[in-house]
């Protein structure tokens, strides 16, 4: 069989050559990432790593002795430089390599904060590698301040663990509410109530005007007129794909690096998987960021090299945790136009309908909504949303 090189050295990648050599592939693998430090988990950085409740090693997808064991070469912090199609090598650490196949699980970066509005000073963090939370963790002291730009997921899990750690804790969101992009107003309803029981000042319709201080950020002026005391500040404003290797050796790219529904991209031997990759999903080319779509596109794409010709049938899951709260969200809410709301002891779950189909739902703290939730989407089953939302309906009853 022949080489196989994969470029990243995340969830995407680990998952990927683990099925490569679970289905028998014999040819040589290598993984060539730009960090230090085998694939890792990223969910835990900002969670439980951050709290200190987890330590390094447990962070790693695979023991160190699990790549050698199964013949796989790590090549860790490691840049590739360059990559010539035609002759199908590479350039990485200035040496040649060549493959048969070649992956890319390049992930995705954290948008920064501009420079102009004093992004780069001292204490600007962003919370995406295992290095940015080393660097940033000795700032958990209790008392300190903390500005958290951005309302979305990473901004609120960050929120919660500051204000776990005795922080005084301010979030800012430029948009009307927080979770705009990806949740109903009801959800953000729920996560603004369970911050602020917290102590946590959530400013919404607010952005970030400037950062100040001399070498290193020492206050912010809000886009409102508000000048805040800041010890630091955390930005949570998106990530985007890395896909500037990629597209410098004249590899197609569209909302990432585009593929086709078996993961090829538009080269020959050519894939991608994880983050950096957008796939065919009901016409449009989307990018999934989560850890199922890691594992999952990267599996199918291990079996598309080994000749499965598989296509992609994505089944989207994510999960966030703050506080003692556990939401789990299945499914796409994208044009939904209405919600069923059930409510149940310390729990709650929001259904997201299109018509009478059901798309996507969050549950907070309810585990059963969640499972079955998820069945029924991935079955292409939609119950009446009145009978969602009585709490009088046993949920298991609505899989049959």
């Amino acid at each position: 069989m022949g080489k196989v090189v994969v470029i990243g050295a995340g969830q995407a990648a680990a998952s990927l050559v683990a099925r490569l050599r679970a289905k028998g592939h014999d040819g040589e693998i290598t993984v060539i990432g730009a960090e230090a430090v085998p694939p890792y988990q990223r969910p835990p950085l900002s969670k439980a790593y951050l709290l200190g409740e987890m330590d390094q090693e447990r962070l790693y997808l695979r023991p160190r002795d699990f790549y050698e064991a199964q013949g796989i070469e790590l090549m860790l912090g490691t840049p590739v430089t360059a990559i010539d199609l035609s002759a199908r090598t590479l350039i990485a650490n200035g040496e040649m390599i060549g493959w048969d196949d070649l992956v890319f699980c390049t992930g995705s970066e954290p948008r920064r904060l501009p420079a102009a509005i004093g992004g780069t000073l001292d204490g600007v963090c962003v919370v995406r590698t295992l290095a940015d939370v080393d660097a940033m963790a000795p700032r958990f002291t209790k008392g300190a301040r903390v500005l958290i730009v951005g309302g979305g997921y990473i901004g609120l899990e960050a929120a919660a663990v500051a204000s776990k750690l005795g922080l005084k804790v301010t979030l800012v969101e430029m948009a009307e509410r927080i979770l705009q992009r990806v949740a109903a107003p009801e959800t953000a309803d729920f996560f603004r109530a369970l911050h602020r029981a917290h102590a946590v000042d959530i400013r919404e319709g607010v952005g970030l005007g400037a950062l100040t201080g001399a070498g290193r950020v020492e206050a912010a002026e809000l886009t409102d007129g508000t000048k805040l005391p800041v010890d630091f500040v955390i930005a949570g404003v998106g990530i985007v794909p890395e896909v500037e290797l990629a597209e410098a050796a004249g590899i197609a790219i569209e909302n990432g690096i585009r593929t086709d529904a078996t993961g090829r991209t538009s080269a020959p031997n050519v894939w991608a998987a994880g983050d950096c990759a957008s796939f065919p999903h009901k016409g449009a080319q989307i990018r999934l960021e989560s850890v199922g779509n890691a594992i999952d596109q990267a599996e199918l794409v291990a079996d598309n090299i080994l000749g499965a010709g598989r296509a992609y049938e994505a089944k989207p899951w994510f999960w966030s945790d703050q506080y003692d709260v556990k939401l789990q969200i299945a499914g796409l809410n994208n044009g939904y136009d209405r919600l069923a709301v059930r409510k149940g002891e310390g729990t709650c779950s929001h259904w997201y309908y299109a018509g009478a189909t059901l798309l996507a739902l969050d549950a907070m703290n309810d585990p059963r909504a969640y499972m079955v939730g998820k069945r029924l989407i991935e079955a292409g089953k939609s119950p009446d949303p009145d009978a969602v939302a009585d709490p009088a309906t046993d949920l298991k009853s609505l899989l049959k």
